[in-house]
């Protein structure tokens, strides 16, 4: 969708998409900043998607577009692409911190080598003098060249001091950017890319250290019934609403993360199959215990099940492999009837 967008940009609709874009900005008294403007452009330009439903619902609610605001949205659901450029902008400036650095420790060793080179004169000239009037001069000298190394000493601690912190700050602010790239922007659950990686290190470490590990898959079921009878908007927030169970039962060292679409998945280390089990059914029961209510409209939404499956790691078997057999286990739930937990180790062989 976003493709779409980008290229009724460049295109002769664009004119009457920005036309737009500015009068609904002006209905809803939001001024037209550089990044309102986009915002409202891919909401307007994609009306079913989720930043389109996140607008009108706080347009409906009468909640203010804020700078912070309009911030979160943007890191939310503007594409990724932004993301590239906060990592090099940062890059260039710790780039420009790291070149002053050298640069204060080649002027710390040009001050050195002078101060150096003074102390050797004094001491030739202490052997040469004949007199006191000679040796004052020269104790004078050294003096004020003491006091002058000193001083750029602690002109040189100053700019390191700086630089210091800029870094550190740069530091935690691309520690911020990683974690973005890695967080799954509408349940705040860790991403695809993020599962990914975690389920090959899991495997990798288990596979060196020993110790059981287990993966579960879960499915929201009947989404797809669900978000095309109540809206995507209303989807969106039983999204966000199984992700935060699932996000209290994944408490490290149990990872959860988004998988994709209406999937998610958890990680288990150093747990038996009876303890997965029983944690997936505690959240297969607390899912399905609560009603849910429309947001927006109050209506009742009924009951939200999912269903899950899980596999125990097998000594060398590989992520793509384990992950594999926890998703037949979680079809086996699906063709068993839905709202119901499957071992990968008891089905049939021919699953």
């Amino acid at each position: 969708m976003t493709v779409k967008v980008e290229t009724t940009l460049r295109g002769p609709q664009a004119y009457g998409l920005a036309r737009k874009v500015v009068d609904r900005m002006e209905a809803a008294g939001v001024w037209p900043t550089p990044l309102n403007f986009e915002l409202w452009t891919y909401a307007l330009g994609q009306p079913d998607g989720a930043l389109a439903g996140e607008i009108q619902r706080m347009t409906e609610a009468g909640e203010p577009f804020t700078e912070a605001v309009t911030d979160a949205l943007a890191a939310q659901h503007l594409p990724r692409g932004r993301l590239t450029d906060q990592i090099r902008d940062a890059g260039q400036v710790l780039d420009r911190e790291l070149s002053s650095v050298s640069s204060v420790i080649a002027e710390a060793q040009k001050s050195q080598a002078a101060y150096g080179q003074t102390l050797e004169q004094a001491a030739t000239s202490i052997g040469a003098a004949e007199d006191g009037e000679g040796l004052q001069t020269i104790v004078s000298d050294l003096t004020t060249a003491t006091r002058q190394a000193q001083h750029e000493t602690e002109s040189l601690e100053k700019k390191l001091e700086t630089s210091t912190q800029e870094i550190v700050r740069l530091r935690e602010h691309l520690e911020l950017v990683r974690r973005d790239a890695m967080t799954d922007a509408l349940t705040e659950l860790a991403n695809r890319k993020a599962f990914d990686e975690h389920l090959a290190a899991a495997c990798d470490h288990a596979e060196t250290e020993g110790g059981a590990l287990t993966l579960a898959v879960l499915d929201i079921d009947h989404f797809k019934r669900f978000n095309d009878t109540w809206g995507h908007q209303t989807g969106d927030q039983v999204l966000r609403y199984v992700a935060s169970v699932l996000g209290r039962t994944a408490a490290n060292p149990r990872f959860a993360a988004r998988f994709g679409g209406e999937e998610f998945a958890i990680v288990f280390p150093y747990e038996s199959a009876a303890m997965v089990e029983a944690a997936l059914e505690s959240v297969r029961r607390e899912i399905a215990s609560r009603s849910l209510r429309r947001r927006s409209t109050d209506d009742d939404l009924g009951a939200v099940t999912v269903s899950a499956g899980f596999a125990v790691r097998r000594r060398g078997e590989s992520a793509s492999a384990f992950l594999e057999r926890a998703d037949a286990a979680l079809y086996a739930s699906k063709r068993g009837g839905r709202n119901r937990v499957s071992c990968a180790e008891r089905l049939p062989k021919a699953a």
